[in-house]
């Protein structure tokens, strides 16, 4: 290394010897763009003797030539490794960093500090024990600090610096120092960080990073390093009850079946009675295996793998928990969501939420409130923006085993998935289940889907047709049911117009409104084919994630996508009703087409070009398959 302790020339293996048993803190900076975040940890870096000689080499070199400090040594460009970001200046992405000292190692993440990558800052503050909030003297409290501030008491760190740096921009001057410290401590009182630590300083110089800096005789705290190797490391989850999530079941051959995954809280050992959630069903922990060999007791932070007594059903994503204690298990609940998606989250879109090892489909069923960083003030919300946070209710479609994030971060902490492109596009925290979701269960009937398809002598199934305005839907599907009703069927069509004058007349064209009117339309839908009825559900539905949900809420080939394929200068050359020529003249607003997208299904089972059928041909073709066997081959 370029600097390098004693220890490790004189005796590498003490050193590492003691390496292996110093705690371990995971921390972040933080704050708005430009108020050297980057810089800190490179200084960090740079003092701590984690830089090799290459590294060095290379970072001079660098500093001379895209460096920001006239020729000095640019720190920054130590973590800021993406090209976008040495051309910007800024940070984008999440850069982690390892390094150590005599007393304690260290893992940070500098996070970005543009409003645009706040959901950068989310991921490196989920795993942190603390954080450093850094504020440019000359600035003071902006709103991204105010933003930064909300995520980490939102996401539980309790140890926090206020790193008020570049002080030697303003003269080291004591009382701009106390005014931004009196600004930010209103702030904070607000939002929960009663505690925390403000130390003035220069990333760039050194001052109060390693050692008390002479030019501020006036503070009489801890520099910066010193802080951080005393910082506790909180290790209560040993004193919480067991939980586990199961990541994986290991089957090597037929004489093993264990479960492998890492302890989230609490401590086991052989013997203890366990409960697998959600099912409910307990059994007794019967060895603790690891590649070295058993253990007899594992403890919070360890990956093993359990061995039960009993061979009962155990899956991914299920928990393991201690019996005398266990999580809940509910399928709807409040929680606080950061948005993080170019695309609005939208009320009853299905989306994924991963929590832990287990995945299931949620929909935000009611944005209670969003909330104002800058005042904390609860808004009304219909949806949620690029880097909003609300309190939202979820509702999921299968129960979870949980506990609130405040309580337990592995079981409380989730992410929200886009289904069609695979995105995060959201990260929450569980609150608490609603009490809904305890007080309502299935109700077991004796005549099922099954016995009411027999008596009709048919396969129930949903007949979906999507297009635009004007494609010839409602037409189509009109004249398929008049044929299947001729051949003695049992139907019933559910047209887009006629459903709004009753069951969503109450919907407007909003994107909110149109994935609401779908998400009903679906469950109407899925109750019909429970009642062992061909259903024709004849609606623009314009978003693949929609016709997505409808299909998921049916069994496998009892969905059927027709795609009533028509061009939009055809569509709007029709123009039955004369929508497409107020669309144009502005007077219709959120109108398909033309100021609200339409996203055509990409592998339909059926396909109908209307530019090349007539809408009677159209039918028939579509009633072949349907009394076909479902062989589509169109």
């Amino acid at each position: 290394m370029a600097h390098q302790s004693a220890l490790i020339a004189e005796d590498i293996e003490a050193y590492l010897e003691s390496h292996e048993k110093k705690s371990l803190l995971r921390f972040l900076t933080c704050g708005s763009v430009d108020d050297g975040k980057s810089t800190l940890i490179g200084r960090l870096l740079y003092d701590s003797k984690m830089i090799f000689e290459d590294q060095l080499a290379a970072l001079e070199a660098d500093s001379r030539r895209v460096g920001t400090q006239g020729g000095e040594i640019d720190f920054a460009l130590l973590v800021d490794g993406l090209a976008a970001e040495r051309e910007q200046g800024i940070t984008i992405d999440v850069a982690y960093r390892f390094f150590s000292t005599d007393k304690r190692k260290f893992i940070v993440a500098d996070t970005p500090g543009h409003e645009q990558y706040t959901r950068n800052m989310v991921t490196g503050a989920s795993t942190a024990d603390a954080a450093i909030i850094l504020i440019d003297a000359r600035k003071g409290v902006l709103t991204q600090t105010r933003r930064h501030s909300f995520l980490v008491s939102l996401l539980g760190i309790r140890h926090v610096v206020l790193a008020i740096n570049k002080m030697d921009l303003v003269d080291w001057r004591q009382e701009r120092f106390d005014a931004i410290v009196a600004d930010y401590r209103a702030f904070a009182d607000q939002i929960g960080l009663k505690d925390f630590t403000a130390i003035p300083m220069s990333a760039l110089r050194g001052d109060n990073i390693t050692e008390p800096s002479t030019n501020t005789p006036w503070y009489d705290g801890p520099p910066l390093m010193r802080w951080l190797e005393e910082a506790p490391v909180e290790d209560d989850l040993q004193e919480k009850p067991f939980r586990m999530p199961v990541q994986w079941v290991n089957r090597p051959n037929l004489d093993f079946r264990g479960f492998s995954g890492l302890i989230a809280s609490g401590v086991v050992k052989p013997g203890d009675k366990v409960k697998t959630l959600p099912s409910g069903r307990e059994s007794t922990v019967s060895r603790i295996v690891t590649l070295r060999g058993d253990l007899d007791r594992a403890v919070a932070g360890q990956s093993v793998t359990i061995t039960l007594a009993d061979e009962i059903d155990v899956s991914r994503g299920d928990v393991l928990a201690a019996a005398g204690g266990p999580p809940a298990v509910a399928d709807q609940f409040e929680s606080t969501i950061v948005w993080f998606d170019d695309e609005p989250m939208l009320p009853g879109r299905p989306y994924l939420m991963k929590l832990g090892a287990r995945t299931v489909s949620a929909q935000v069923t009611e944005p209670k409130y969003k909330v104002n960083v800058n005042t904390l003030e609860h808004l009304a919300a219909t949806r949620l923006e690029l880097n909003e946070i609300g309190v939202c209710n979820l509702a999921l479609d299968a129960p979870i085993a949980f506990d609130p994030y405040a309580e337990n971060k592995d079981l409380g902490g989730f992410i929200l998935i886009d289904r069609i492109s695979n995105r995060t596009v959201g990260a929450g925290m569980l609150h608490f289940a609603l009490r809904r979701s305890q007080n309502i269960h299935w109700q077991a009937l004796d005549v099922d889907k099954a016995a009411r398809s027999a008596a009709k002598g048919q396969k129930a199934r949903v007949v979906w047709f999507t297009g635009l305005s004007g494609a010839g839907k409602s037409t189509i599907a009109n004249l398929l049911e008049k044929r299947l009703h001729a051949e003695g069927r049992h139907t019933y069509l559910l047209d887009g117009d006629n459903v709004r004058h009753g069951l969503n007349k109450d919907l407007g064209f909003t994107e909110e409104d149109r994935v609401e009117n779908i998400r009903r339309v679906a469950e109407v839908a899925k109750l019909m084919v429970d009642a062992g009825l061909v259903v024709l559900v004849s609606f623009i539905s314009p978003f693949r994630a929609e016709r997505q949900m409808a299909r998921e809420l049916l069994e496998d080939r009892e969905f059927v996508e027709v795609f009533v394929d028509t061009p939009l200068a055809e569509a709007e050359k029709r123009d039955v009703k004369g929508l497409y020529k107020k669309a144009r003249a502005g007077q219709l607003k959120n109108f398909t087409g033309i100021d609200s997208p339409y996203e055509p299904p990409e592998a339909p089972e059926i396909r109908i070009d209307t530019t090349r059928l007539s809408p009677e041909d159209a039918a028939q073709r579509i009633f072949d398959v349907l009394e076909g066997g479902f062989d589509p081959g169109i």
